[in-house]
Order: structure tokens, then C-alpha cells, then sequence
């Protein structure tokens, strides 16, 4: 891809008219749903909606679990774009899961505290969207995505997708095209879980998993058999359940 003068310009305004040519044959009329952490996918996305419908048509929710220390940034990004939000706390849900399950005799596995709540937050954004006339914005990007650093039926559901084919930089990119504060656009991602960063989880820096992934050229072969692995083990993320087909017809129209 070549970054030319003008090209993230031209790019957004791409997005801002295929969210408009979304919402006009899947909700007209309807809000933008947006679960707000105030990172950089969530604020573009935000932004992009803003753009493409009014700031009337977005509504932001932000899902702390219980405490969180970086929730300002949430409040900034909702303030800078002058759109309405709720703070809906997954806190007590989350943990009335967990309980049920240790009260039921089940060993709660390390993988079930990590994506729960994910999943509990998206099952708030539909019912948000649902009570709002609205439709759910997914907010992930292809970086994440392609090494499944998202949580399947959380983060990685929704309606529509305006990032998920873009790499982390090009996210960025849009960012700062849409003015939104550097703050938020170059904001460091924690998992919010152990503290660690996503690069840290990962264990490579985004800007090599982009350059890799725009380019097919990486230098550590040792980065590049982990970024191959992880890909290949989560695609399942990204396909449809699969479902048995016993060849029947179906003759409906």
C-alpha cells in the first residue's frame, strides 16, 4: 500500500460514506452504538460514526469493571465529539457469573476471567442498541484480528466493521486525519486484566506485525513462525460456526 499525500484523507472519506450506505440499507435512521474504552479503535470508530451520521446518531457506553484508572480518556473522547454516553459497570454481572460457576463445583480456567467480561460487555451493547433504536459498531482492526487477540462473541462481534481490514498504523493514521486528540490516538492498550501492554502479550511490537502484514518482509524469523502460528490457530475467530448440511433442499424464496 502506498501512503501518499492525501491518501488517509481520501481513506476516511471512504469509511464515512460506506457507514452512511450501511446504516441507510441496515438502520435508517437508527444510532451508532459504541463501546468506548478511549483507545484508538474505539475513539476513530466514534469519530468516523460522528462524521458519517451526526453526533445526534452516535451513542457511546462505557463498561468499566469496577475501577478503572484510565476511564478520563473515555469521558475526553465522549466530550471532544460531543456525544451522548452512559457508564454501564460490568463489575457485579462479571463476578455473578464467576460465582455461579464456582458455586456449580466448575474450576473457573484463567482463560473464562479474560474473556468474560469481553463478552458481558458486548451482551450490554446489544442491549443498549436494542433499547436505542441502534446498531452495534464493532471496533477491531485487522492487526488484532489476524493474530486473534480478540475475544470471540465479545469484542470481535457487532454490526459493522469500519476498521477491521486496517493495521494498527493506518487506525492511527485515521486518527489524526479526524483531529482527534494525540492523547487518544497514541494512547498505550492494556489488557486491563495483569497490567501488561498488548505488546507486551503479544510479544512484538505492532509495527512489526503491520509491516509484516503490508508488506510480507519481517527480520526475526523467530517473530514470524509465532505471528504464522497464532494466526493459524485462531482463524476460527473470524469463520462462520460451521453447520451440518444434510442436502436438503430448501425451496423458499
Amino acid at each position: 500500500m502506498k501512503y501518499y499525500n492525501g491518501y488517509f484523507k481520501e481513506l476516511k472519506n471512504e469509511i464515512v460514506q460506506w457507514i452512511r450506505d450501511w446504516f441507510d440499507q441496515n438502520g435508517p435512521g437508527c444510532n451508532a452504538i459504541v463501546g468506548i474504552s478511549g483507545g484508538k479503535d474505539s475513539s476513530v470508530v466514534a469519530a468516523l460514526c460522528v462524521e458519517a451520521l451526526g453526533k445526534d446518531r452516535v451513542i457511546g457506553v462505557l463498561m468499566p469493571q469496577g475501577q478503572q484508572k484510565d476511564i478520563y480518556a473515555a469521558y475526553k473522547l465522549c466530550e471532544f465529539l460531543d456525544i451522548k454516553s452512559y457508564e454501564i459497570n460490568i463489575s457485579d454481572t462479571v463476578r455473578s457469573v464467576l460465582s455461579r460457576l464456582e458455586s456449580s463445583g466448575i474450576e473457573i480456567s484463567e482463560q473464562t476471567k479474560i474473556n468474560l467480561p469481553a463478552r458481558i460487555r458486548m451482551s450490554t451493547l446489544y442491549a443498549v442498541s436494542q433499547s436505542c433504536n441502534g446498531r452495534v459498531a464493532n471496533t477491531c482492526n485487522l492487526s488484532e484480528s489476524y493474530v486473534g487477540y480478540e475475544t470471540r462473541y465479545g469484542d470481535s462481534a457487532g454490526d459493522f466493521s469500519p476498521l477491521g481490514k486496517l493495521t494498527v498504523y493506518e487506525v492511527k493514521k485515521l486518527g489524526y486525519e479526524l483531529l482527534l486528540p494525540t492523547e487518544l490516538i497514541e494512547k498505550i492498550p492494556i489488557d486491563g486484566l495483569c497490567g501488561k501492554t498488548d505488546e507486551d502479550n503479544l510479544g512484538f511490537p505492532y509495527e512489526v506485525l503491520d509491516r509484516y502484514l503490508r508488506t510480507g518482509e519481517i527480520d526475526d524469523l523467530a517473530v514470524k513462525a509465532k505471528i504464522d502460528l497464532m494466526h493459524k490457530r485462531c482463524l476460527f475467530k473470524s469463520e462462520k460456526i460451521p453447520v451440518f448440511n444434510p442436502e436438503l433442499k430448501v425451496e423458499a424464496e
